[in-house]
């Protein structure tokens, strides 16, 4: 048993272009249909599923009749627009076969650098795998430049890995994971089951970038784990084409390779959160809050605050301190501190009257508090 996807309840799934598009010859409707069943079947299991899918560029160039990749930015961004369509309708048809909803959700790095979009971003996914909706994501090409790309599917799985705090991501490939060599040309390369993401040989033996489609290599999938691990993630990477990929490693299977997070996942964000030494300002609350807090792991309502402290915005790492003026908990905040000022004391029936638009019910939720 792998312990990679082990007890894993979030799980995000990239898949690159060549799999998707079957090395270029448009969307393959089997292989997103083979990957669909599985997703449902785990999401009928109580999982919860994100898609990260690239082939946008590479439908869209086949729909246009071009033959090579082009290298003028506007070129990309028209394919892309292209290729979106196909891509987005049959990953809607496949899931719906099975019961599922989807949707389609497009990301620039923008919206994960700003701290409001890092928010919202994050709540509509939340909010959609509430809904036994499965999201499928994909990098914004239409509008993107070259200073905000991702760069490639790999680092936004990441990305959005730690955006949801999912247990895992799977990069599914054309390649059946890593070796210590390139096997194509080293008859003697060592296949790699299991190491530990982010260490410095992972880099050392990835190889260059990959098919023409593509963006990445197998460097940008190890620099992917390396960047999931920071939030407690574990990464598989495997290859797309196996039977029963997503349901087998869901079951605990070792298939590919694994690249573990050194620091669990509760324990990575507890030090994420304990890392901001610089904390935005602080709220003040009573002590029917500060025990709800503390004894039982509730969520930081408005109605609980009776004093807030400095000058914050949404997505801030703020102090919540009790009457004598303890530190109790820290953690990022669902509204600025005028927004704060204006709610406290109030339940959250009110909030649009005062506000004049109804937002989250917690101040801090309990998943990004972190008490002391």
């Amino acid at each position: 048993m792998s312990a990679a996807l082990q007890g894993a309840k979030r799980i995000v799934v990239k898949v690159g272009s060549s799999l998707v598009t079957n090395e270029g010859r448009g969307v393959d409707a089997d292989a997103i249909g083979n990957w669909c069943r599985q997703l449902a079947a785990l999401a009928a299991d109580g999982r919860e599923l994100v898609m990260v899918s690239s082939g946008a560029i590479a439908e869209g160039m086949k729909r246009l009749g071009w033959a090579t990749r082009p290298k003028e930015l506007h070129e990309l961004q028209a394919a892309a627009a292209v290729g979106q369509m196909g891509l987005v309708q049959m990953y809607e048809s496949k899931l719906r076969e099975h019961g599922m909803g989807s949707a389609q959700v497009l990301l620039t790095h923008a919206d994960l650098a700003d701290r409001e979009r890092y928010l919202n971003a994050r709540s509509t996914l939340v909010t959609l795998l509430q809904h036994r909706v499965l999201p499928v994501i994909n990098e914004n090409d239409t509008v993107v430049n070259d200073e905000i790309k991702f760069g490639d599917n790999d680092t936004l799985g990441a990305l959005v890995a730690n955006l949801i705090e999912a247990d895992a991501l799977i990069i599914l490939t054309d390649q059946r994971g890593l070796y210590s060599a390139d096997p194509r040309r080293d008859p003697n390369a060592r296949f790699i089951d299991e190491a530990v993401a982010g260490t410095p040989e992972l880099e050392q033996m990835a190889g260059g970038a990959g098919s023409s489609l593509g963006r990445g290599g197998m460097i940008t999938k190890i620099l992917a784990a390396k960047r999931a691990a920071g939030s407690g993630a574990n990464t598989v990477i495997a290859w797309g084409r196996e039977p029963d990929v997503l349901l087998r490693l869901a079951a605990g299977e070792a298939i590919g390779t694994a690249l573990l997070a050194s620091t669990p996942k509760l324990a990575a964000r507890k030090q994420w959160m304990a890392d901001h030494l610089q904390l935005r300002g602080a709220v003040a609350v009573d002590a029917g809050a500060a025990a709800k807090l503390q004894g039982e792991g509730k969520s930081l309502l408005p109605i609980g605050v009776v004093e807030v402290q400095g000058e914050f915005h949404r997505g801030d790492v703020i102090a919540v301190i009790d009457a004598s003026g303890r530190e109790v908990a820290r953690g990022l905040t669902n509204y600025s501190s005028a927004e704060a000022r204006l709610i406290a004391r109030k339940p959250s029936g009110e909030f649009e009257r005062v506000l004049g638009y109804a937002a989250e019910p917690e101040l801090i939720h309990r998943d990004n508090l972190v008490l002391n």
